[in-house]
């Protein structure tokens, strides 16, 4: 297959980077046409260039969408399928091609560049530096820091495994490429496994046959966690260490700072397949894995460390325990070998190897904990330091130090989540009170102090939603009993809007028995304002919920401190991106307030998702643009599933998004913005460019005959018969859009090109500040305000990546609904493409960002028709009652390879 210039041809130096970044798509380009022809045959691949072709100049002569489709109405399903795979395995190898070049650019930079790599440690340190900050404020940040990725089950690109390692195949060829003593054999050799690779993947259906269980999410999520994160995790603390090092000349013994987290297995909200089995399961299946993991390194560890007595000494406390471990561990004392009888960390290992193993079994001989497997490794640490050993082994002992100290015998923290409304459901069957929901806050409050302090219990009852939920809390109990209390994380309330909700899961855990030795909850509480109205009611929820005086014992035994979720999705959905944006901004800011006013540490849980509709976007960004104060060290937010494969699927990626995580979160904690005069009148100017803009997309949304018309001018049916995760996509029948869940609302709406989650609704907002306060304070907003900035950056993304034209023709499908709908869509799009690139002072989408621009340039030619042939096939399987199995099929392959060009989903 041919390939365009990867790169943009004029503005840029052609570094030696770039053109192997050429090489490499060009190469690969080639390669998928080869496979093409061998599996389908010369005509197959000639007419895959006819259609690319066909698609460039429909784009260069500014033709209609309708001409193209033309060539693309009514083909074989098997054809359509055919060319849909062929484009999007072209983007699987462009894709892949690009996270080498990052991987390739961070080379660079280490191996020639005079400064730092932007947003990694050195130069976020320097950056604090710079600001002013000495080494004491910076010692006591790391003290307190605490990153944490949480990572969900909400796949909207649920890659299947046996996919991903012919992914990482792929990855490890190009990579070796960076070699320059490479032979030609071996240059050879490493092209014809790539290809063995492609043709292996072509020859594999994308997705499952089913439905993934809730195991198949956590073995999704386990790739990467106990793959890619597990290898990288003690390399971010070296180098952080080298950095403070550099920059600081400071030596540090750095605390643990990073941890994981997951909702699989977990996520009860909407997913009946979730509950207390599926949290039993989870947390067994995360002990077993991290336990194989270090099973396996200390094995490797045995055999590295082969010092012998004769030319080393051990520390005393480290020839002890060997002593203490070959009496306790008979049968694994007995296995090791006479001739390592002389080498201690060998045999050391061994029985610490026993040890594992009987943990993992439950024997009687394992660790109570992961503090004790700790206290051994430390014993190996200071032993190889103090006997000359830092060269001999104690790099690579520090380094499983470092992956303990992260993953415990947890993995990761396992949050549990679920919604109010089934709290109030439990509640009303426990009380015998069937008008439970109904009642006013205030006194439904008054009615839980009782059951969620200590002076009244719930009676008995059959009915099943408070049986499971007892399940649930009896089942934390007996994890937090068996795991410990790291294994369990948050407990998230969906749609919280008032203090009963939070005192509900108080009332609730006691239930269930899940009550510590001093009578308190051991659970940490998070409310979830994830709507519009409830963001801007949260502060006054919050301040209440402080004042109770059940609730603040609870806070006392938990440290005073308070962790709020804030749903980016849902308020994106319920009241457009502007209205979602400043709404979280503005309720992070008073939920501070509050909260500083009632002596309650407080910290926020972001609920981003992958897309910039849903709070995407880079986290170093994000944290700079956040209000000063609302960092304060701390950084947990969700990974979702259609990024998670983007971020942490290579090793080297993986480590570069923990680094600018950590490098952002100490920038906003130490050198937030300066306050400025101004802020008040960008308040104002951003409230009403908030409220215009929400008063236009819910006019849009709230029209009648909208649902129908979103049910037929977007491919949501098929998205919500597609195998992706084990939740459904909606709560009950669509009545509006308020029953449809966030992600599934952006997919389909980004596979039609339209976006309009990303931007309807700012060009009216934008229009009607520049009349009421003139455009100069706009443009000085985009200057000078990072909030404001930051969010045009992020809709000039998405505005680029829409095209209307091809929106036009899925909305054509929609009949009759059609013109009315999209000619709203359509104005509003030229409206907000206007007022952008005037506010940015910009001649087009995009200016400040070739390559970006380029890249979508480059690969609109191949998702051109991959859309076409949607709507076609859309057309073709709503005539026939949207049974045809077949056309779903092909169906389902249009839409993996949207996602796969656009590379933004849900």
């Amino acid at each position: 297959m041919s390939t365009p210039d990867p790169l943009p041809a004029a503005g840029r130096r052609d570094t030696g980077a770039d053109s192997a970044l050429r090489e490499d798509v060009r190469r690969l380009g080639a390669t998928v046409g080869e496979m093409l022809a061998e599996q389908l045959g010369d005509g197959f691949l000639a007419r895959v260039e006819t259609l690319r072709t066909a698609a460039i100049a429909r784009r260069e002569r500014g033709e209609p969408a309708g001409m193209l489709a033309a060539q693309l109405g009514g083909l074989p399903l098997s054809l359509a399928e055919s060319l849909t795979r062929a484009f999007s395995t072209y983007f699987q190898a462009v894709n892949i091609g690009e996270r080498v070049h990052r991987i390739r650019r961070r080379r660079d930079y280490q191996r020639g560049s005079d400064r730092p790599q932007p947003d990694g440690l050195v130069d976020g340190l320097q950056q604090i530096k710079d600001a002013g900050v000495g080494a004491a404020p910076l010692l006591d940040a790391l003290a307190r820091l605490d990153v944490e990725p949480v990572f969900t089950a909400h796949p909207t690109e649920a890659v299947r495994r046996a996919l991903l390692e012919k992914e990482q195949d792929i990855v490890r060829c190009l990579i070796r490429g960076f070699d320059p003593e490479r032979t030609p054999i071996e240059e050879r050799h490493d092209w014809e496994r790539l290809r063995m690779a492609l043709t292996a993947g072509w020859q594999t259906s994308e997705t499952a046959p089913v439905k993934p269980s809730v195991q198949d999410e956590f073995e999704h999520v386990g790739f990467y966690i106990g793959g890619p994160l597990y290898q990288v995790v003690p390399v971010l603390y070296e180098l952080l260490e080298d950095a403070v090092q550099q920059v600081y000349g400071l030596q540090v013994e750095l605390p643990r700072l990073l941890r994981f987290a997951s909702w699989v297995g977990g996520d009860m909200d909407g997913n009946p397949n979730v509950g207390a089995e599926t949290i039993a399961a989870t947390l067994r299946g995360q002990r077993e894995m991290i336990l194989e993991r270090y099973i396996a390194e200390v094995a490797a560890l045995a055999s590295l460390l082969s010092q012998t007595e004769r030319r080393v000494s051990v520390s005393e406390p480290l020839a002890l325990r060997i002593v203490d471990y070959r009496a306790r561990l008979p049968r694994a004392a007995a296995t090791i070998r006479p001739r390592h009888a002389d080498m201690p960390y060998r045999v050391f290992f061994t029985l610490v190897r026993a040890r594992l193993r009987a943990t993992l079994r439950d024997d009687g001989e394992a660790y109570l904990n992961a503090d004790e497997f700790i206290a051994d490794i430390r014993l190996a640490v200071d032993s190889l330091r103090a006997n000359k050993g830092v060269h001999a082994g104690w790099f690579a002992v520090r380094r499983l130090l470092w992956r303990v100290r992260t993953f415990g015998f947890h993995l990761a923290r396992l949050d549990v989540r679920q919604d109010a409304r089934v709290h109030a459901q439990a509640l009303a069957a426990l009380l015998g009170d069937p008008h439970w929901a109904q009642r006013e806050a205030d006194e439904q409050a008054a009615l839980l102090r009782p059951y969620a302090g200590r002076s009244a219990v719930f009676g008995a009852t059959t009915e099943p939603v408070a049986q499971r939920t007892r399940a649930v809390f009896a089942q934390l109990a007996e994890s937090q009993e068996i795991y410990g209390r790291e294994a369990t994380g948050l407990y998230i309330i969906s749609m919280a809007q008032r203090p009963a909700d939070v005192l509900a899961v108080l009332a609730l855990a006691r239930h269930g028995g899940l009550v510590d030795p001093r009578g308190a909850v051991p659970l940490d509480v998070a409310p979830l304002f994830e709507t519009v109205d409830d963001l801007q009611n949260g502060p006054a929820t919050l301040r209440s919920l402080f004042a109770d005086p059940v609730y603040r014992a609870h806070l006392a035994a938990r440290g005073h401190r308070q962790i709020v979720m804030l749903g980016y999705s849902d308020s994106g959905k319920d009241g457009g991106t502007v209205a979602s944006r400043w709404g979280l901004q503005r309720a992070q800011v008073e939920l501070l307030e509050v909260a500083h006013g009632a002596g309650v540490a407080l910290s926020f849980f972001h609920g981003r998702g992958g897309s910039a509709s849903r709070g995407g976007g880079r986290i170093s960004t994000a944290l700079i643009a956040s209000p000063r104060g609302s960092v304060g060290g701390v950084l947990r937010v969700t990974e979702q599933g259609e990024v998670i494969h983007r971020k942490y699927g290579i090793r080297a990626l993986a480590l570069r998004e923990l680094e600018r995580a950590v490098s952002a979160t100490l920038r906003a904690t130490l050198v937030p913005r300066a306050p400025d005069a101004r802020e008040a009148g960008w308040k104002e100017t951003v409230a009403l460019v908030a409220q215009a803009s929400r008063g236009a997309y819910r006019e849009f949304v709230d029209a009648p005959g909208f649902v129908d018309y979103f049910r037929t001018a977007t491919p949501i049916d098929v998205i919500e018969r597609m195998t992706l995760g084990s939740r459904p996509s909606r709560r009950g029948t669509m009545q509006g859009v308020e029953s449809l869940r966030a992600i599934p609302w952006v997919f389909a709406w980004t596979q039609c090109r339209a976006i309009i989650t990303g931007w309807y609704g700012l060009g009216t907002g934008l229009e009607q500040a520049a009349a009421r306060f003139g455009e100069a304070r706009l443009l000085e907003m985009a200057r000078d305000w990072p909030f404001f900035s930051t969010m045009l950056d992020d809709v000039d993304m998405v505005l680029a990546k829409c095209d209307l034209d091809v929106a036009e023709q899925y909305s054509r499908l929609a009949g009759a609904l059609h013109a009315p709908f999209f000619a709203r869509v359509r104005g509003e799009f030229e409206r907000t493409v206007h007022w952008v690139l005037r506010i940015k002072q910009a001649e087009r989408l995009l200016a400040g960002d070739a390559r970006l621009a380029q890249s979508i340039r480059l690969r609109n030619p191949y998702v051109d028709p991959i859309n076409l042939l949607q709507v076609d096939l859309l057309a073709r399987w709503r005539e026939r009652g949207a049974e045809d199995e077949e056309l779903l099929r092909a169906l389902v392959a249009t839409v993996n390879g949207v996602a796969q060009g656009l590379q933004n989903t849900g």
